[in-house]
Protein backbone atom coordinates (compact mmCIF):
# COMPACT_ATOMS: atom_id res chain seq x y z
CA UNK A 1 0.00 0.00 0.00
CA UNK A 2 2.80 2.28 0.42
CA UNK A 3 6.01 2.67 -1.07
CA UNK A 4 8.20 4.10 1.35
CA UNK A 5 8.47 5.22 5.46
CA UNK A 6 7.81 7.97 4.19
CA UNK A 7 4.42 7.83 2.27
CA UNK A 8 3.49 6.29 5.56
CA UNK A 9 4.56 8.84 7.72
CA UNK A 10 2.63 11.50 4.93
CA UNK A 11 -0.53 9.49 5.43
CA UNK A 12 -0.62 9.37 9.21
CA UNK A 13 0.30 12.94 9.69
CA UNK A 14 -2.40 15.62 11.12
CA UNK A 15 -2.77 18.81 12.06
CA UNK A 16 -1.25 18.70 15.95
CA UNK A 17 -1.00 22.57 16.35
CA UNK A 18 -3.31 25.41 14.42
CA UNK A 19 -1.06 28.44 13.87
CA UNK A 20 -3.42 31.68 14.20
CA UNK A 21 -0.55 34.63 13.93
CA UNK A 22 0.14 36.22 10.95
CA UNK A 23 3.58 36.29 9.22
CA UNK A 24 6.15 38.42 10.48
CA UNK A 25 5.47 37.06 13.77
CA UNK A 26 8.08 35.00 14.29
CA UNK A 27 6.22 31.96 11.97
CA UNK A 28 9.09 30.57 10.54
CA UNK A 29 11.20 30.55 13.20
CA UNK A 30 8.38 28.28 14.67
CA UNK A 31 7.87 25.99 11.45
CA UNK A 32 11.21 25.04 12.83
CA UNK A 33 10.45 24.14 16.33
CA UNK A 34 7.01 22.88 15.54
CA UNK A 35 9.18 20.51 12.92
CA UNK A 36 11.62 19.47 15.33
CA UNK A 37 8.96 18.62 17.99
CA UNK A 38 6.74 16.67 15.75
CA UNK A 39 8.90 15.02 13.04
CA UNK A 40 6.88 15.64 10.13
CA UNK A 41 6.71 19.20 8.06
CA UNK A 42 5.00 22.38 9.17
CA UNK A 43 2.79 24.10 6.34
CA UNK A 44 4.27 27.85 5.93
CA UNK A 45 4.03 29.81 3.43
CA UNK A 46 7.25 28.71 2.08
CA UNK A 47 5.24 25.07 1.96
CA UNK A 48 2.83 26.71 -0.72
CA UNK A 49 2.37 24.89 -3.88
CA UNK A 50 1.26 24.76 -7.48
CA UNK A 51 -1.44 22.19 -6.29
CA UNK A 52 -2.50 24.26 -3.51
CA UNK A 53 -2.88 27.71 -4.76
CA UNK A 54 -6.96 26.90 -5.93
CA UNK A 55 -7.39 25.25 -2.56
CA UNK A 56 -5.92 28.87 -1.09
CA UNK A 57 -7.82 31.01 -3.30
CA UNK A 58 -11.09 28.81 -2.19
CA UNK A 59 -10.31 29.03 0.92
CA UNK A 60 -10.75 33.05 0.76
CA UNK A 61 -13.72 32.64 -1.53
CA UNK A 62 -16.25 30.63 -0.47
CA UNK A 63 -14.94 27.67 -1.78
CA UNK A 64 -13.02 25.91 0.94
CA UNK A 65 -10.94 22.63 0.39
CA UNK A 66 -11.69 19.46 2.65
CA UNK A 67 -8.86 20.50 5.02
CA UNK A 68 -7.81 16.99 6.52
CA UNK A 69 -7.08 15.44 2.76
CA UNK A 70 -5.63 19.70 1.74
CA UNK A 71 -3.09 19.56 4.80
CA UNK A 72 -3.30 15.55 4.89
CA UNK A 73 0.99 14.74 5.60
CA UNK A 74 1.55 17.98 7.59
CA UNK A 75 1.84 17.91 11.37
CA UNK A 76 0.80 21.69 11.93
CA UNK A 77 0.46 24.91 10.45
CA UNK A 78 1.65 28.68 10.53
CA UNK A 79 1.79 31.82 8.95
CA UNK A 80 -0.03 33.19 6.14
CA UNK A 81 -2.26 31.78 4.14
CA UNK A 82 -3.53 29.38 7.23
CA UNK A 83 -3.05 32.26 9.80
CA UNK A 84 -5.88 34.11 7.60
CA UNK A 85 -7.92 30.92 7.91
CA UNK A 86 -7.32 30.38 11.52
CA UNK A 87 -11.55 29.58 11.92
CA UNK A 88 -11.70 27.23 9.27
CA UNK A 89 -8.68 25.20 10.24
CA UNK A 90 -9.29 25.27 14.10
CA UNK A 91 -12.73 23.79 13.55
CA UNK A 92 -11.80 21.01 10.85
CA UNK A 93 -8.80 20.23 13.63
CA UNK A 94 -10.63 20.60 16.85
CA UNK A 95 -8.24 18.30 18.73
CA UNK A 96 -5.14 20.82 17.66
CA UNK A 97 -4.11 23.24 20.41
CA UNK A 98 -4.09 26.82 18.56
CA UNK A 99 -0.97 29.04 18.93
CA UNK A 100 -1.39 32.91 18.41
CA UNK A 101 1.80 34.41 17.71
CA UNK A 102 2.03 37.89 17.76
CA UNK A 103 4.69 40.92 18.63
CA UNK A 104 6.03 42.84 21.43
CA UNK A 105 3.53 45.96 19.53
CA UNK A 106 1.89 46.74 16.57
CA UNK A 107 4.09 49.12 15.64
CA UNK A 108 6.92 46.47 15.87
CA UNK A 109 5.00 44.22 13.75
CA UNK A 110 4.00 46.43 10.90
CA UNK A 111 7.72 47.95 10.47
CA UNK A 112 8.71 44.36 10.35
CA UNK A 113 5.94 43.31 7.85
CA UNK A 114 6.27 46.29 5.43
CA UNK A 115 9.80 45.81 5.11
CA UNK A 116 9.16 42.32 4.29
CA UNK A 117 6.43 40.74 3.35
CA UNK A 118 4.82 44.17 1.62
CA UNK A 119 7.24 44.56 0.10
CA UNK A 120 7.16 41.22 -1.36
CA UNK A 121 3.61 41.70 -2.31
CA UNK A 122 4.15 44.59 -4.37
CA UNK A 123 7.42 43.05 -6.20
CA UNK A 124 5.04 40.23 -7.69
CA UNK A 125 4.22 40.90 -11.41
CA UNK A 126 0.11 40.28 -12.08
CA UNK A 127 1.75 38.23 -15.13
CA UNK A 128 3.81 36.39 -13.07
CA UNK A 129 2.48 35.57 -10.10
CA UNK A 130 1.86 32.13 -9.68
CA UNK A 131 0.53 30.15 -7.31
CA UNK A 132 0.97 32.59 -3.98
CA UNK A 133 -0.50 35.11 -6.25
CA UNK A 134 -3.82 34.07 -7.11
CA UNK A 135 -4.84 33.79 -3.39
CA UNK A 136 -2.60 36.85 -1.81
CA UNK A 137 -5.52 39.41 -3.12
CA UNK A 138 -8.16 37.63 -1.44
CA UNK A 139 -6.18 36.73 1.58
CA UNK A 140 -5.35 40.09 2.17
CA UNK A 141 -8.76 41.51 1.77
CA UNK A 142 -9.66 39.35 4.62
CA UNK A 143 -7.56 40.29 6.37
CA UNK A 144 -7.59 44.31 5.67
CA UNK A 145 -9.97 44.64 3.53
CA UNK A 146 -7.39 44.73 0.97
CA UNK A 147 -5.62 47.98 1.92
CA UNK A 148 -2.18 46.35 2.80
CA UNK A 149 -0.16 49.69 1.84
CA UNK A 150 -2.93 51.97 3.93
CA UNK A 151 -0.29 51.52 7.24
CA UNK A 152 -3.57 52.89 9.91
CA UNK A 153 -5.75 50.26 8.59
CA UNK A 154 -3.16 47.35 8.55
CA UNK A 155 -2.08 48.13 11.67
CA UNK A 156 -5.95 47.98 13.18
CA UNK A 157 -6.53 44.74 11.15
CA UNK A 158 -3.66 43.08 12.47
CA UNK A 159 -4.94 43.97 16.30
CA UNK A 160 -8.48 42.95 15.39
CA UNK A 161 -7.14 39.66 14.01
CA UNK A 162 -5.54 38.96 17.61
CA UNK A 163 -8.77 40.37 19.74
CA UNK A 164 -10.79 37.72 17.26
CA UNK A 165 -8.55 34.79 18.08
CA UNK A 166 -8.23 35.53 21.81
CA UNK A 167 -11.99 35.81 22.08
CA UNK A 168 -13.28 33.09 19.62
CA UNK A 169 -10.76 29.88 21.10
CA UNK A 170 -11.29 29.08 24.60
CA UNK A 171 -8.37 29.61 26.97
CA UNK A 172 -7.80 25.89 27.38
CA UNK A 173 -7.20 25.73 23.95
CA UNK A 174 -5.11 29.22 23.11
CA UNK A 175 -1.50 29.52 23.89
CA UNK A 176 0.80 32.66 22.95
CA UNK A 177 4.18 32.97 21.46
CA UNK A 178 6.08 35.61 20.92
CA UNK A 179 9.64 35.62 19.53
CA UNK A 180 12.12 34.83 21.77
CA UNK A 181 9.95 32.75 24.08
CA UNK A 182 12.01 29.85 23.50
CA UNK A 183 10.46 26.00 23.91
CA UNK A 184 7.86 27.03 26.73
CA UNK A 185 4.61 28.05 25.29
CA UNK A 186 5.04 25.09 22.01
CA UNK A 187 6.11 22.62 24.41
CA UNK A 188 2.96 23.29 27.04
CA UNK A 189 0.46 23.49 23.95
CA UNK A 190 1.74 20.31 22.85
CA UNK A 191 2.36 18.39 26.15
CA UNK A 192 5.91 17.76 25.43
CA UNK A 193 9.12 18.14 27.09
CA UNK A 194 11.75 20.67 25.93
CA UNK A 195 14.40 19.71 24.21
CA UNK A 196 17.44 19.94 24.64
CA UNK A 197 19.07 21.98 21.65
CA UNK A 198 18.89 25.60 21.08
CA UNK A 199 15.41 27.16 20.05
CA UNK A 200 16.17 27.65 16.12
CA UNK A 201 15.84 31.51 14.81
CA UNK A 202 15.64 32.39 11.35
CA UNK A 203 14.36 34.60 8.72
CA UNK A 204 15.19 37.57 10.48
CA UNK A 205 14.29 41.09 8.22
CA UNK A 206 17.46 41.00 6.58
CA UNK A 207 17.76 37.28 5.71
CA UNK A 208 14.18 38.00 3.86
CA UNK A 209 15.47 41.10 2.24
CA UNK A 210 18.20 39.17 0.81
CA UNK A 211 15.85 36.64 -0.94
CA UNK A 212 13.61 39.37 -2.11
CA UNK A 213 16.61 40.56 -3.87
CA UNK A 214 17.71 37.61 -5.43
Amino acid sequence: MFSSWGAWQDWVMTIQLVGAGVGRTGTHSLKGALELLLGGTCHHMMEVTDEQGSGWYGAFTGDPPDWPDFLAGYCAIVDWPGASAWRQTAAAFPDAPVLLSTRSSVDVWFESATNTIFKAIASIPKEDAGPQGSFIGPMMKSFCAGDWDDPAVVKAAYEAHNAAVREAIPAERLFEYQPGDGWGPLCAALGLAEPDQPFPHTNTTEEFRRRLEK
